[in-house]
């Protein structure tokens, strides 16, 4: 007797690990650069440069890059860039020679003091988590090969739908933005820059049948000086909108997108426009998509068999399926007003910026309860002409319920956060109010086991047991049971029995009662 067998191609995640590290240096300004009188901005990425695992542990290796924007003694400003290099092993239990380990960084605080005016201290709380996972194919069988008929075998099948989500697509991909941006007319000529940022937003990625197609929007702030001498600071902020597509020729329309998406590459150059004037600013950036898509896929597997003319002994084992449990784009709206006590009268809000930081989660009640903070930071003038632009911080925390019905401790899932928008309005006297969407994607896969057969074989019955059976006997219906179970416990088939009885569905009760004929088939 020959199994039929299916493979279905898994993707199953293993482990989660995650360490903190300390990164602390200090930094002298340049002979170059003038004294420091306070600082206003910084900002830092992480940069993975190697990612190798070693036994159950992972080495990363990187570097954070900072970059300060500070006042200087005269007043003007000025920025000064470094980075610090570090060398960590994450221990991720488990860990074998085949898995696939995904490194990613969070920046959970950045700070910059002045030990004197020519040099800085550098601090960084990072932590970095390790994703495991594993490719597997699960191997369940589906049917007979001719159904016994070589060797006269009448076999009765039982087969069971499972619903299993497969990965079909698992890839990395980049997609480019360039985009030249020019400055209004009420603007004066670039001199220098001395701060920019490019941050993500909005973004998001679907399939379509052989492609991906993308949009999101690029927010770009500068602050620079005019041309001419003593030329005064001024600043830009635009959206810069993108849409595009990827070919992907294994993907479809309904198959359910996990994607994420960060900036790796970032560039920003002051160009001459076509008088020669420096007034346009040249956009080049670089979108990494970690693209992963499921298939939703309905197999009828083989779940038990045996023969009316043979004895009929069989190998089970145990295959767990993943199963979609769940996928919610969730939408967390903000709203938080801040004071912003300086004793000095705040003229307007330059720029403002966020990113999410998902603190905690928790399951219960069918939904993932999310607590996390939004961190704004928010760059204003002032009225002192001392020192007229400032910056603060604020933690804004949030806690939201994305609804996963069927949700458990066994379940997997995947939480993607983002910002989607993000306003600071002025509402009179030092009174600022924040507005923010911040995206939450929750992908939920549930692990589901069955039991397969791996093997089975046929061999000439025991006349003798069979003899001792009775021909016909009455049966009352007990709790737990099927007609499947009664016909293969009393030697006959289902249809016999629904036949026998006037059945005209496979349902039955507990305390229903039945004719039951033994069937002996020949051969």
């Amino acid at each position: 007797m020959e199994l039929l067998k299916k493979y279905i191609h898994m993707n199953q995640w293993k482990n989660k690990a995650s360490t903190q590290l300390t990164l602390d240096d200090d930094f002298i300004v340049p002979d170059t650069m003038d004294d420091v009188d306070r600082v206003l901005l910084d900002a830092g990425e992480i940069q993975i440069e190697s990612a190798r695992a070693q036994g159950e542990k992972v080495n990363v290796r990187g570097k954070l890059d900072f970059r300060i924007l500070y006042r200087k003694a005269d007043g003007g400003l000025q920025t000064l860039a470094g980075s610090i290099p570090f060398e960590e092993s994450v221990n991720v239990p488990g860990l074998e020679e085949r898995d696939y380990t995904e490194t990613a960084w969070e920046l959970d605080d950045l700070s910059v003091g002045m030990i004197n005016s020519r040099k800085l201290s550098v601090k960084a709380l990072v932590t970095l988590t390790v994703q495991t996972e594993t490719l597997r194919d699960v191997e369940a069988a589906v049917d007979i090969e001719g159904a016994g008929s070589e060797d006269g075998a009448e076999l009765e099948l039982q087969k069971q739908k499972v619903e299993a989500a497969a990965i079909a697509v698992r890839r990395k991909d980049t997609y480019r933005v360039k985009e030249l941006i020019s400055l209004s007319g009420n603007k004066p000529d670039m001199e220098h820059i001395l701060w920019s940022e490019i941050r993500l937003r909005a973004e998001s990625a679907r399939p379509l049948d052989g492609k991906l197609v993308m949009e999101g929007e690029l927010m770009v702030f500068v602050i620079y000086t005019g041309e001419g001498e003593d030329g005064p600071v001024q600043y830009l902020e635009e959206s810069v909108p993108f849409s595009g597509e990827l070919e992907l020729p294994e993907a479809l329309e309904e198959m359910i997108p996990q994607i994420s998406m960060k900036l790796v590459h970032k560039e920003l150059e002051a160009k001459p426009d076509y008088d020669g004037e420096m007034r346009e600013l040249e956009l080049d950036a670089v979108v990494e998509l970690n693209i992963k898509l499921y298939e939703e896929e309905e197999v009828e597997i083989l779940s038990d068999l045996y023969s009316t003319n043979r004895e009929v002994t069989m190998e089970i084992e145990e295959a767990c399926f993943d199963k979609i449990l769940a996928k919610n784009a969730c939408k967390c709206k903000i709203v938080e007003k801040i004071q912003l006590d300086n004793g000095e009268r705040i003229l307007q809000i330059c720029h403002s910026e966020g990113n999410v930081k998902i603190d905690e989660t928790e399951i219960k009640e069918d939904a993932l309860h999310i607590e996390g903070v939004l961190e704004v930071q928010l760059l204003y003038m002032t009225s002192d002409d001392n020192e007229p632009i400032r910056s603060r911080t604020e933690m804004i925390p949030f806690h939201y319920m994305a609804d996963a019905k069927g949700l458990t401790e066994n379940s997997i899932y995947q939480l993607n956060s983002s910002i989607d928008q993000l306003t600071a309005v002025m509402m009179g006297g030092d009174v600022v109010e924040v507005k923010a969407v911040v995206n939450l994607d929750l992908l939920v896969l549930q692990p589901v086991c069955h039991q397969v057969i791996s093997s089975a074989a046929t061999q000439p019955m025991d006349v003798q047991k069979l003899q001792k059976l009775p021909g016909i006997v009455g049966y009352v219906v007990q709790p737990g049971d099927s007609l499947w179970k009664i016909a293969k416990k009393f030697h006959t088939t289902v249809d016999n029995i629904m036949e026998t009885n006037g059945l005209t569905s496979d349902k039955i009760q507990p305390g229903d009662k039945l004719l039951l004929v033994k069937e002996i088939a020949q051969g």
